[in-house]
């Protein structure tokens, strides 16, 4: 049954896959806006062949995430031909220009039929949205593909389909469209049996990097810090997880402090580590803080700072870490009553502020998404 989506986003959560519950796919949301309605000749590279239960696939992929503030803008025109007719309204304005082959009417329409439009009073209908994106995709248009290939995988508006979607993720992956190489590879990487292909990932990340896109940026660098597929390699791996560091990426800031720590593809150095630590802990990252605030509290290789660690110990254990929240307590019998009632005043005052970068690939494909490389790793003997 197909549940409601709740504005940006549907959460299907499939429980076989313990550790990749929480990643989506991601919708083409730069050009819903000035869409460009040349077709595009090339076809599919990546051949996708066999069936694919739910089961097969693990169920990893919570939903996928439309860029709500994106909505198609359309320019509808009314009825010349016959002055008579009564006014048209924004719907079957749309819809008539959609028979009029106009592919910016049928990806407005798809979208709006996914979400409705309480200003036009028009309401959600899932089946006419894959309708409306099935129909700008059969004119080679390489959002609708990726679209439909993210409806296809959370089974909205038709039957879920996994092969499909790896199919449509293909076909738009063969047009340019990085995030299609993005959501292909994440498949490549979650699912199991036929689909699960490492190295076609690692080479659809290669590309989608290439394209600036900054979470395979991340994935790749990854990749290569840990040597999973491709070449352990620090220097590429510092090189590729900044790049998504310095775009605010906080799960990027937590292995790029880590690597200047230890000094991995860099001259090591504490001090920056423990600046991007703080970034990330700011932007509400649990194991930034946890991480921080031990080297804040043992104080071995940076400034001691107990009154800062308790406050970082006392945010993780909000959260639900217990061992934070035990650290937290130790910590307090040493510091000032004075100095425990400020930090935790301004513990209770904090607000996460993470960066629109990380907001969308948590959203889009789940917290940690280091876990699709760590949890699979030839180490760890799953294959």
């Amino acid at each position: 049954m197909q549940k409601k989506i709740l504005l940006l986003m549907l959460f299907l959560a499939y429980a076989n896959d313990v550790y990749a519950q929480e990643a989506v796919l991601s919708l083409s949301g730069d050009s819903l806006v000035n869409i460009k309605t040349e077709s595009a000749e090339a076809e599919s590279k990546t051949e996708v062949s066999g069936s694919v239960s739910e089961e097969d696939d693990g169920g990893i992929f919570s939903f996928l995430q439309f860029w709500k503030d994106k909505k198609p803008d359309v320019v509808t025109q009314g009825n010349e031909q016959n002055a008579s007719v009564k006014e048209e309204t924004y719907e079957e304005s749309l819809i008539r220009m959609s028979n009029e082959g106009n592919v910016d009417a049928d990806l407005a329409l798809g979208y709006i039929y996914l979400y409705g439009d309480t200003e036009h009073k028009i309401e959600v209908n899932y089946p006419k949205s894959f309708e409306y994106y099935q129909k700008a995709a059969a004119k080679d248009n390489v959002i609708a593909i990726n679209n439909l290939g993210s409806l296809y995988y959370s089974g909205i508006g038709t039957k879920r389909n996994l092969l499909e979607a790896a199919k449509m993720f293909s076909k738009a992956a063969s047009l340019g469209n990085s995030e299609a190489m993005v959501n292909l590879a994440f498949i490549y990487l979650s699912s199991k049996g036929e689909l699960y292909r490492p190295e076609e990932a690692m080479t659809l990340f290669k590309q989608a990097s290439d394209a600036n896109n900054f979470t395979a940026s991340f994935m790749l660098g990854y990749a290569h810090y840990k040597g999973f597929i491709v070449d352990k390699d620090y220097l590429q791996a510092f090189k590729l997880v900044k790049e998504a560091a310095n775009k605010g990426f906080d799960e990027a800031m937590i292995v790029l402090s880590e690597m200047y720590m230890n000094g991995y593809g860099t001259p090591q150095n504490y001090g920056t580590g423990v600046k991007i630590l703080n970034k990330a802990a700011v932007q509400g990252n649990v194991e930034a803080m946890v991480a921080l605030a031990n080297i804040l509290a043992t104080g071995t290789k940076y400034p001691k700072n107990i009154v800062q660690a308790h406050i970082w110990f006392n945010l993780a254990a909000v959260q639900g870490v217990e061992e934070a929240a035990k650290k937290r307590d130790f910590l307090a019998k040493s510091i000032k009553m004075e100095e425990l009632l400020q930090a935790q005043s301004m513990a209770d005052t904090f607000k996460p502020k993470p960066s629109s970068i990380t907001q969308y690939i948590n959203q889009t494909f789940g917290k940690n998404v280091r876990k699709y490389i760590d949890n699979k790793s030839p180490l760890n003997g799953i294959n």
